[in-house]
């Protein structure tokens, strides 16, 4: 009997299971649990972590899901279907696995990790008459999200369903075709419900390809400006870079991107004047909604930054808290002259090498010369740092990671509302196996800037280090759907999460797209030959650690041992017993 003082909660509940499992499985059982899988760890988990989802249990061919928002519990699906209508364009009719969702919203009871009741029944009894395919949601469901998604909602009128005493009102919802990326095969993401924007790198015009850095570092700069207000959705630098020098048409990166606006535009800079045009473009229409011309003395800048950044809220109706205006108006430096070095200094550094690096640290120095106070360059630098002990660049890592120490905790002294000082001291300290002082950084970061691509990155990386594998994928996804063109580490941080998981497919997935983008990659064909001997492919465990020596002839198992802030000396273990299992070192 329920106690009368059992916890509950109004949850949304999805409901899905695989529509004809057990023909599919009668068929060929192999192909059908392996394909399965692959579905469930590449497309629906991290679907299901995107949206916040919690997958309460796991029914063999089903999934038990809740979510505190029928809104996300709604998109989560509709992805889920959308990515599965891709997926299965060149699978053979009779082979093919297709989802059935119902989603419910109700009050339900809690027992530890599980959940009970009619608001549970009823998401099961919407999946089951649900098509193949398809998603049936109850009328709470629809009252909650018909004004708030642009979906199509089908009246199925009410119904009985079993062991339920009244009619259940079900409604259908019509999923359009998916999108699809010409290039990559993907589906477009999802725009936001807030609005979502785009900055594309502003062209170059002073007629020095010397001057690059500047308008890069401009355009870097509006995007973290934009990026600190809540009511916006931005996409992360990364993504809006991989469009420089290409003309491409803004409908199309508002597809790719999954984003309402583009900004567009270009910057001369001449002596000690600088011209910004600018545009904003609605990427569905291709339609301008603002566009003006800014020329200013070089000494004006960060105040036409604020320029900029004002025009495009206003243009968005976008209504700016308190905390949005006081994090935005600030500025690290007033002097142009650090403000030109830590310019050049970032671009540097992000080109990861070990002389583009020394460099890097050079200027971030010159950068803190001529303005002590100004925070971002010792962030920098201790980037440089934490890079050299990681690659072990210098004849003493563990100096180079004391140094990282001392000058992130500067950063985050100098200015503890810059995000990028406490990503720095995040990082510091998870390499110092610090994890949970670590997480606290991260997650203060993200307080400041929530659409940091690159914090929720470090975020999921420091949850896999200290053992939560399963709680890193979201942040992960996270980080995609900001990044869309996300960098091929990603991918391996992906990848060493689904390892850590026991997920050995789902990693030799993200690992072979990795080494496909970055082929002198050492670190993947290491975790690439271990997922093929827990897999009991030695063959080609054997093959990839041979390829592996061929890249990097001076590896060390010893030494990514002693560097990986691993939390749980057994996670690490769990790679030295798939390459064992291959008769490799």
């Amino acid at each position: 009997m329920t106690s009368p003082y059992a916890e509950r909660k109004l949850t949304a509940i999805l409901a899905a299971d695989v529509a004809g499992y057990s023909r599919l499985m009668s068929r060929n059982e192999e192909k059908t649990l392996r394909d399965l899988k692959a579905h469930l760890n590449e497309l629906v988990e991290p679907r299901i972590a995107q949206h916040r989802g919690r997958i309460v249990k796991r029914t063999g061919d089903g999934l038990l899901v809740d979510f505190a928002s029928a809104v996300e519990a709604v998109r989560c699906a509709i992805a889920i279907q959308s990515g599965m209508a891709l997926r299965n364009r060149t699978a053979e009719s009779d082979t093919r696995i297709e989802f059935r969702i119902g989603i419910n919203i109700g009050d339900v009871i809690i027992e530890g990790e599980d959940i009970y009741g009619d608001g549970v029944n009823i998401a099961a009894r919407l999946e089951n008459l649900a098509e193949p395919g398809a998603i049936i949601v109850s009328r709470g469901v629809r009252d909650f999200v018909r004004d708030k998604l642009e979906v199509t909602l089908e009246d199925l009128g009410e119904k009985l369903v079993k062991n339920i005493p009244k009619p259940v009102r079900m409604f259908r919802i019509d999923i359009a075709a998916p999108g699809e990326d010409a290039r990559s095969g993907e589906v477009s993401p999802p725009v936001p419900s807030k609005p979502s924007i785009a900055v594309l790198p502003f062209d170059n015009m002073s007629g020095d390809p010397e001057q690059e850095y500047f308008s890069d570092g401009m355009t870097e700069d509006l995007i973290t400006d934009l990026s600190k207000i809540s009511g916006l959705f931005v996409i992360a630098r990364n993504s809006s870079f991989a469009y420089k020098g290409k003309p491409t048409k803004v409908q199309q990166i508002g597809r790719e991107l999954g984003v309402r606006f583009v900004l567009e535009g270009s910057i001369r800079k001449a002596g000690n004047r600088v011209r910004i045009t600018s545009q904003l473009v609605d990427a569905e229409s291709g339609g301008h909604v603002w566009a003006d011309r800014f020329d200013r003395e070089l000494t004006d800048i960060f105040a036409t930054q604020d320029e900029v950044v004002d025009k495009i809220v206003a243009a968005l109706s976008v209504n700016l808290t308190r905390r949005d205006e006081l994090l935005r108006r600030r500025r690290g430096t007033s002097n142009v002259e650090a403000y030109e070095f830590w310019l050049r200094a970032r671009e540097l550094l992000g080109r990861g090498t070990r002389d583009y690096n020394t460099q890097a640290r050079a200027m971030h120095q010159r950068a803190i010369e001529i303005d002590p106070q100004f925070a971002p360059p010792y962030a920098g630098l201790a980037f440089a740092s934490m890079a050299d002990y990681i690659s072990s660049w210098v004849s003493d890592p563990a100096q180079a990671l004391r140094e990282a120490e001392k000058y992130a905790r500067q950063a985050v002294k100098l200015d503890d509302q810059e995000p990028i000082a406490h990503m720095a001291l995040g990082g510091v300290l998870l390499w110092q196996r610090d994890h949970d002082a670590a997480l606290d950084q991260i997650k203060r970061a993200l307080e400041l800037d929530h659409n940091f691509a690159q914090a929720h990155a470090f975020m999921g990386m420091v949850l896999m280090y200290a053992g939560r594998a399963g709680e890193a994928l979201g942040p992960f996804a996270t980080a995609m759907r900001l990044d869309p063109h996300y960098s091929n580490m990603l991918l391996h941080l992906l990848a060493q999460a689904h390892f850590s998981l026991g997920q050995y497919e789902a990693a030799a997935t993200h690992l072979l797209e990795r080494i496909s983008r970055n082929p002198d990659t050492d670190a993947s064909r290491m975790l690439l030959a271990s997922s093929y001997g827990h897999l009991g492919r030695l063959d080609d465990a054997r093959a990839t650690w041979n390829e592996l020596l061929k890249v990097n002839v001076s590896f060390s198992l010893e030494q990514r041992s002693r560097v990986l802030p691993y939390k749980n000396p057994s996670d690490f273990q769990r790679i030295v017993d798939g390459l064992a299992k291959a008769g490799l070192p």
